[in-house]
Parts: C-alpha cells; structure tokens; sequence
C-alpha cells in the first residue's frame, strides 16, 4: 500500500559537469556556468558549483521569495585547505577567502545579488544531508511556508583528505522547490522504514549526484540508512 505522500517536488534543477546523460532539460553538465543570476562583482567570488546554485536557484524562484536551505557536507575544502596552510607558513589571510570559506557562504552571496532576504539555512549532518534538509523542509512548510528551495551540493575532497574517504565524492548540485500542495505535474515524496539499514558509512550517505539519479528516474528509491529509511519519488504522467 502507497504511504500517504509527505510533500510533493514541483520543480528541480541540478548541475553536473562531465555526467553522460545529458538529455533532462533540467540537468546542466556545462564545465564553467555563467552564475548571471548574480552581480559580476559577486560573481568573480564564486567557484563553479557556486555560480551553478546561483543560476539553479534563480530559475526555481523567479521572485527571490521562499526560504532557502542549503546542504553540502563537506563544504570548500579546498579553500579551507588553503587558509590553513597559510596559516602554517604564517602568511596572512585574505578576508575574501576567508568570507566564502564559512558553511553558508553561496546561499549569502546568492541573498546578496537577488535580494532574497527571507530565512536561508546551511546544514552539514555528516552524511545526512539529504535526510536533514527533507526534515527541515516539512518543519517550514508545517509552519505556513507555501513553498521552499532546499539545494544539496559537494565537491571533490582535497587529494589529502581522499585516504579518508571510502566513496568518492563528484561535483554536483541540485535544488528542488517543494510544498506540501498536490498538484497535475508535482512528484509526491513518499517515506519508507527500511528493516535492516545495515552498518552505516560513508557509502551508506547520499550525494547530490545520487539524487540526481533519482530525479532522472535512473533508481525508483534513494536509500538514507543512518534514518533507517527510504524516500520514493513517483512520477505523474
């Protein structure tokens, strides 16, 4: 029997560059998006994935007007990476660097060029990203919120820090605009208890490219096994 559906995706975008599949207007794999959506002066601060969510996010919400929760576990390791070893050499720091360093740095330049000056959240779960913002979305939509953008981004781990990791993380990100309202073309999301989820690891986690999978219909479930379920994605028409 089909669970009675816990919201519904009435639009998504997602970029990966390099990915295969290239046919879903919704899916962009272009190596250097052009981040319009922003202000130059902004946009030069941006890295890729940056100027993609901006363009993504821009698209989803036309009127810069819903809450935004953002996710992306493991952030810009790279600059981070190169601020500590300034750091080591006692070299100074450059306050830009260190300014798009910080968790939330792409939703705040993304509020700053489009003037979105609703609630924005950036949430790092250690692997529970996906699950974590899909709970943080009901809580808002719960609240009265008509529709929010919740988007989920990585980057490759800086090559010191691959020994550490059993799962290879791509560059990928994707936003979806869901509400708790039925409509003709929205997608309900549906939650299954998973009986035995197994040990969790690193494998266990849900990347953003795996969502893409899911949204272009490539897997029927996406797995979150330190939540001990799955969500479903069914597809109208």
């Amino acid at each position: 029997m089909t669970t009675p559906a816990m919201m519904y995706v009435h639009d998504w975008r997602a970029w990966q560059p390099g990915r295969r599949d290239t046919a879903h207007s919704r899916l962009s794999v272009e190596e250097k998006p052009a981040g319009a959506q922003v202000p130059a002066m902004l946009r030069r601060r941006l890295t890729s994935i940056g100027r993609a969510l901006c363009d993504m996010l821009a698209e989803l919400d036309a009127e810069a007007d819903y809450p935004l929760l953002y996710a992306s576990r493991h952030g810009d390791g790279e600059r981070t990476l190169a601020m500590l070893e300034a750091l080591a050499d006692e070299a100074p720091l450059s306050p830009a660097r260190f300014g798009l360093s910080v968790h939330n740095a792409i939703p705040g330049v993304y509020s700053i060029g489009r003037g979105n000056r609703r609630t924005q959240q950036a949430i790092a779960a250690s692997g529970d990203e996906f699950a974590a913002l899909l709970s943080e979305a009901q809580g808002y939509l719960h609240q009265g919120e008509p529709s929010v953008i919740v988007a989920f981004a990585e980057q490759p781990i800086p090559a010191r820090f691959t020994a550490h990791f059993t799962t290879p993380v791509a560059a990928a990100a994707v936003a979806l605009r869901l509400s708790l309202t039925p409509s003709d073309t929205a997608w309900p999301l549906h939650q299954r208890a998973l009986a035995n989820a197994g040990s969790a690891n690193d494998a266990d986690a849900p990347q953003p490219s795996d969502l893409i999978d899911w949204l272009c219909g490539l897997r029927d479930e996406l797995p979150c096994h330190r939540q001990r379920l799955a969500w479903r994605l069914e597809r109208t028409g």
